[in-house]
């Protein structure tokens, strides 16, 4: 019998990422798409794990069933951690990332430090209500024009060097293994077999 999880969010590409590396492992991913009346979260916390512990415990509260929330978002050198926390409200929670990223590459024009962050802090409410965070953290650069159409978000402008391309070139798949999501999620499934190994 398959576990269900609850993947604390409505945004589809997360949740197509959290059922791409949870689905293999023997788990129904759920996610706050699948509830019929819609929970209210105030992320007002200064940090990601902050964020991700402020929607897990919310959801928890409210279903009584093991919930795994994350807060990722870009963080760009030369705009002193901008967008950060407020990567997916930044420049206006309805505008459109195309506009957002094109926004980014021209503030970059003259930068000599085109070096970012991408990072992402998962938390996970157990059975029980009690909570643990692991996070992740990519390494990359701001391209110098966007490119590809996979993944979601700033992947088209987030270059990585290992891949030689931005994350908007390269297949899911490929991404997932490497990403700051996908860091932090192997980190919670180490977890999830052994608790003892963060103790």
């Amino acid at each position: 019998m398959m576990k269900k999880m609850m993947i604390a969010t409505t945004n589809v590409g997360k949740i197509k990422e959290f059922k791409q590396m949870l689905e293999p492992l023997g788990y129904e991913v759920l996610s706050l798409l699948d509830v019929k009346e819609p929970i209210d979260i105030e992320e007002d916390g200064k940090t990601f794990a902050e964020n991700a512990r402020i929607k897990a415990k919310t959801v928890f509260d409210i279903l009584h069933m093991p919930v795994i929330s994350d807060d990722s978002g870009l963080s760009i050198n030369h705009l002193h951690g901008a967008p950060g926390v407020y990567s997916a409200r930044f420049l206006g929670k309805d505008t459109s990332y195309e506009y957002k990223n094109q926004y980014i590459l021209d503030e970059l024009k003259q930068a000599k430090d085109r070096r970012c962050q991408y990072v992402c802090a998962i938390a996970y409410a157990k059975e029980d209500g009690s909570i643990h965070v692991f996070e992740g953290v990519m390494e990359g650069t701001v391209a110098f024009q966007a490119a590809g159409h996979n993944g979601f978000g700033y992947d088209p402008i987030f270059f990585y060097e290992p891949f030689g391309r931005t994350l908007g070139e390269v297949e899911e798949e490929q991404k997932n293994k490497v990403s700051h999501r996908g860091l932090a999620l192997a980190k919670l499934l180490a977890y999830m077999e052994d608790p003892s190994c963060y103790m």
